[in-house]
C-alpha cells in the first residue's frame, strides 16, 4: 500500500549506520520505544537465489489481483486500489513483480506508485524500489521520493519475512532522505475484522521512519490475502481497511 513520507532533515546519528554487513537474511530482535529504532540493513541475496513468483503467505502477489481499500486521512476520504500487474522490472538482476498502487483523495486522483517486489527462495519478500507520481493540475508528475535499488546509493529492504516472529525488526527500504521505513513484528496470532471479512491468525506489525518523527503505523496482514488494514496510532489519524478483492 502507498506510504509516502514527507522528506525531513535526519540527524546524523539516525542515518550513520553500518550497511551491507555480512549476516543471514533474518531480522534482528530489538526493543522498540517511542522513537524509530533502525536495525541494520540486511544484504539482499544474489539474483540466482530468487524465485519466479511471490507466494509468501502474508504477502502473496498473484498477477491479475486487484485489492480495494477505503479509509480516511485526517478530514479527507481516501480510496486505495492496489493491482498486481503481469509486468516485471529487472533490478540488480532480479525480475521483480510490478504492483500499481493508486490513491484517490475526496474522490479525486492524488497519487500513484509502481512498486517493485521479489521473493527469494527462502520465502522472504524484498522491496526493490518505487516510481511514485503526484497528480498536479491534471497531470501526473514524478515525485522526488521515487527510488530504485542500485541507483544513487539506494538499497533493497525486507517487506515481509518468510517466517515472522514477535520482536523481529527489519529495514523495509533504504534511499537516504527519501525512503527509510522500518518494521517490527508485534503479533503473529491476532484477529482483525475489516469490511472484506474477519481473519484469525493474522500478523500485526509496527512501522515507522526517521523521516517522519513521532509517526507510527500498525498494519495487519491476513494469511493468503496480504495487507488488510493499516492505522496511524501516533502522529496522525489515518486509517485504511480492505473492502474487496477482484481476480482477473
Amino acid at each position: 500500500m502507498t506510504k509516502r513520507g514527507i522528506p525531513a532533515i535526519v540527524a546524523a546519528a539516525l542515518v550513520a549506520m553500518t550497511f551491507g554487513a555480512t549476516q543471514p537474511a533474518v531480522a534482528q530482535h530489538r526493543p522498540a520505544g517511542d522513537r524509530c529504532v533502525l536495525p541494520p540493513l540486511i544484504p539482499m541475496p544474489p539474483a540466482s537465489d530468487f524465485a519466479s513468483s511471490v507466494d509468501n503467505r502474508y504477502f502473496p502477489l498473484v498477477p491479475g489481483t486487484t485489492m480495494f481499500y477505503r479509509g480516511t486521512e485526517g478530514p479527507d476520504r481516501v480510496q486505495d486500489v492496489v493491482s498486481v500487474t503481469h509486468g516485471t522490472k529487472t533490478i540488480l538482476g532480479v525480475h521483480a513483480t510490478v504492483v500499481l498502487d493508486k490513491v484517490w483523495t475526496n474522490g479525486k486522483p492524488s497519487e500513484k506508485t509502481f512498486d517493485w517486489y521479489a521473493q527469494d527462495r527462502r520465502g522472504n519478500v524484498w522491496y526493490l524500489g518505487e516510481a511514485a507520481y503526484d497528480y498536479v493540475h491534471g497531470h501526473w508528475v514524478k515525485a522526488d521520493d521515487s527510488w530504485e535499488s542500485g541507483r544513487k546509493g539506494a538499497k533493497p529492504g525486507l517487506i515481509m519475512e518468510a517466517h515472522p516472529k514477535v520482536g523481529d525488526a527489519y529495514r523495509q527500504e533504504f534511499s537516504r532522505g527519501n525512503a527509510e521505513d522500518a518494521a517490527r513484528v508485534l503479533n503473529t496470532n491476532t484477529t482483525v475484522s475489516v469490511p472484506y471479512g474477519t481473519f484469525h491468525h493474522a500478523l500485526k506489525t509496527r512501522e515507522c521512519t526517521p523521516l517522519e518523527p513521532g509517526v507510527i503505523d500498525h498494519k495487519h496482514y491476513a494469511r493468503g490475502i496480504g495487507e488488510v488494514s493499516e492505522e496511524q496510532v501516533a502522529g496522525g489519524s489515518a486509517h485504511l481497511v480492505m473492502v474487496s478483492i477482484k481476480q482477473d
